[in-house]
C-alpha cells in the first residue's frame, strides 16, 4: 500500500469533502481517502499495483468542480 497527499482545489464544504472521498473510495485499489478542507488536500492510501495517481486524479476531476494536483 502507498499513501500520498494530493492538493485538491474547489472544495468548500462537507458536501464537497464527501464527494471527493466517495469518488476516490469507489476506485478499485483505494483503501482509504481522507479530505482536509482546511488544508485543501486529500490523503489517499491505495494499492499502487491496482491504481495509478493519474486514475485517482481522473476520479476526483470527474466528480464535480474539483481538480486534484499530482
Amino acid at each position: 500500500m502507498k499513501k500520498n497527499v494530493f492538493a485538491v482545489s474547489g472544495m468548500k464544504c462537507v458536501h464537497c469533502k464527501a464527494n471527493v472521498e466517495n469518488a476516490l473510495k469507489a476506485v478499485d485499489g483505494v483503501q482509504s481517502a481522507e479530505v482536509s478542507l482546511e488544508d485543501a488536500n486529500v490523503t489517499v492510501e491505495y494499492d499502487e499495483n491496482m491504481v495509478t495517481p493519474s486514475q485517482l486524479k481522473d476520479a476526483v476531476d470527474n466528480c464535480g468542480r474539483y481538480e486534484m494536483s499530482l
